[in-house]
């Protein structure tokens, strides 16, 4: 198209926040707007400027807004695109709110980091989207097979997660996977653009969701006290997401602050900064399944996936099975990291550069759309009517909805929901599709994590 499209994001949360910006400062001649609209997740002031970071996105493009403010702010500033940012119950508020405007945008959905598994109310929750946006060829597949079983089609196209934009080309064959030693890199011969300055830090990047276990985190914390004992020259930096008093995507059970209260060795730290910044001074990286592992790979920082605790869709790390990158705690202690096998790279996250073509998608449904063969995908509620929706409405607003119908449809639909979730979880049976089975890549049961988006 010769016209420069007006792409706004539409997002709450810290996560998505970048995700998106980072989408969208990824696409030449454009007019992108990031909105944030207030909920319990918004990302804060000093969130906000960390997701900003290196995004392409200025800062003078981004508003903060109501939600009772959200359908007039659209309809003035007429988007041709809306890319919706954020957990599912968001998106599909926020797709009412599309429903209502009189010049429909074409509608763009996506998660901000790997997919795998995926995860049924991810589609659900998203099949009133024109597009969404996969990261991999493993999560396309994943993702129709998913749409498949329960008969939800949306159309997908891939991208490159933007935070692996760095590492257009494949690692080269020739790089070694295992490191020699502590924070030392052993390779016949580095890939192109890979060589790095010297740089010491091991780099943990926290996830709220998993482990779930307590004692499993407390273990992850004495293995960083460990760590950082074995090497006092060498900094141990757990990289945190929110600071006290800040929310973010997901809702975290002993946070990693409060396991390493009164036990830090002074080269233990804590930082805020962001990813790019922790990595800029790492040796290597440590998760279970944080996306921070594309990063780093993509930055020629080796890493190691925790296996301690297993490998299986509830602690989302069966994406790195063949990646050569899950290791145990005493391999972080010795830092004895890894580069990813290059055979495993082209089918999850890096792709070569050709083979995304999201945004060309994009324009051929702006292009539909303008012709009018484009049929709105409206959302549906079904059942419930308008009960359902004024509960749904302040399921994801919390406090910032004030309206007595939603009061009283949160005070009515909280118990139902929990029985409705004790049957369904009652009704399940083993077999492919699980949570407790590692063969697929998809999930057809809600996901177990118990993650209110009410704080």
């Amino acid at each position: 198209m010769s016209e420069q499209l007006r792409v706004v994001a539409v997002a709450d949360a810290d996560s998505f926040v970048k995700w998106s910006a980072s989408l969208l400062g990824s696409v030449p001649g454009i007019r992108p707007h990031l909105l944030l609209v207030k909920t319990p997740l918004t990302a804060s002031a000093a969130q906000e400027r960390t997701a900003l970071a290196g995004a392409g996105l200025d800062a003078s493009a981004v508003s903060r807004i109501t939600f009772r403010e959200a359908a007039g702010w659209l309809e003035a500033q007429r988007p041709d695109v809306v890319l919706l940012a954020g957990r599912g119950p968001f998106v599909r508020l926020m797709g009412r709110v599309i429903d209502t405007l009189s010049r429909r945008p074409v509608t763009v959905a996506g998660l901000p980091g790997m997919a795998i598994p995926a995860q049924r109310g991810a589609l659900e929750y998203r099949r009133h989207a024109d597009l969404l946006v996969v990261h991999s060829h493993r999560e396309e597949r994943a993702f129709e097979e998913l749409g498949r079983r329960i008969g939800v089609h949306v159309p997908t196209a891939l991208a490159t997660l933007p935070f692996a934009k760095t590492r257009a080309r494949m690692l080269s064959p020739e790089l070694a996977r295992v490191s020699g030693g502590r924070g030392v890199l052993v390779a016949e011969r580095p890939a192109e653009g890979l060589l790095r300055p010297a740089a010491t830090d091991l780099v943990f990047a926290s996830q709220a969701l998993v482990p779930m276990d307590r004692e499993e985190r407390a273990e992850i914390a004495a293995t960083l006290v460990k760590a950082a004992k074995a090497d006092p020259d060498r900094r141990i930096v757990v990289k945190l997401r929110s600071r006290p008093g800040e929310a973010e995507t997901h809702l975290e059970h002993d946070a990693y602050t409060d396991l390493l209260e009164g036990r830090r060795p002074s080269n233990l730290v804590f930082s805020y900064d962001s990813m790019a910044d922790a990595l800029s001074t790492a040796a290597g990286l440590v998760t279970v399944s944080s996306t921070a592992a594309i990063e780093a790979v993509a930055l020629g920082v080796p890493v190691i996936a925790l296996d301690s605790f297993g490998v299986s869709k509830s602690l989302l790390n069966t994406v790195f099975v063949g990646s050569g990158l899950l290791g145990g705690r005493s391999e972080v202690v010795a830092g004895r990291f890894r580069h990813p096998h290059p055979n495993w790279l082209r089918d999850n996250y890096f792709h070569p550069q050709v083979e995304s073509t999201w945004w060309q998608r994009v324009e051929e449904l702006v292009a539909q759309r303008r012709a009018g063969i484009l049929p709105p995908r409206t959302v549906q509620y079904g059942r419930g009517g308008a009960v359902k929706a004024a509960w749904h409405r302040a399921s994801v607003l919390g406090a910032e909805d004030r309206t007595v119908s939603g009061r009283l449809a949160l005070a009515l639909g909280a118990p139902a929901t929990r029985a409705i979730v004790a049957v369904r979880a009652g009704r399940r049976a083993p077999g492919l599709g699980t949570w407790a089975e590692a063969a697929t890549d998809y999930t057809l049961e809600p996901n177990p994590f118990h993650d209110s988006i009410r704080r």
